[in-house]
């Protein structure tokens, strides 16, 4: 028996603009919400909900912005269309390039979401429609 992924959590400043974000790009829906005081968390994930194969996102209001490079971030991959067309997509839902010391022989894109956390898009593993 082995572990699997359940939850990403990321601590954040808003997680109001994070979660909105994060369900565009995903596709995901919010699952919930607890409260602590003034502090809140809420999660997102696949619209099947927790315990599937894709792990469900907790974004927690309290983090302060990241400092250099992150050393954990998410990739990304297109599922219905081809790279330029989803870094298009994603750059009008807030998404921004990233430098992080990439030459620009890579072959995927560093962006970062609203509050500047660092992910990659990938090239399509799947056939784009």
């Amino acid at each position: 028996m082995a572990c699997r992924i359940g939850e990403l959590v990321l601590d954040c400043r808003d997680p109001e603009v994070l979660a909105r974000f994060w369900c565009e790009v995903l596709d995901f829906v919010e699952l919930g919400r607890e409260y602590a005081g003034e502090d809140y968390a809420i999660e997102i994930g696949p619209r099947e909900g927790f315990g599937g194969p894709q792990p469900t996102i907790i974004l927690r209001s309290g983090g302060e912005p990241c400092r250099g490079k992150s050393r954990l971030h998410i990739d990304l991959n297109p599922t219905d269309r081809d790279q330029d067309a989803e870094l298009e997509r994603l750059r009008a839902l807030g998404a921004r390039p990233a430098d992080i010391g990439q030459t620009g022989e890579e072959q995927w894109n560093v962006l970062a979401d609203p509050e500047g956390n660092e992910f990659c898009l990938l090239k399509a593993r799947l056939n784009p429609l």
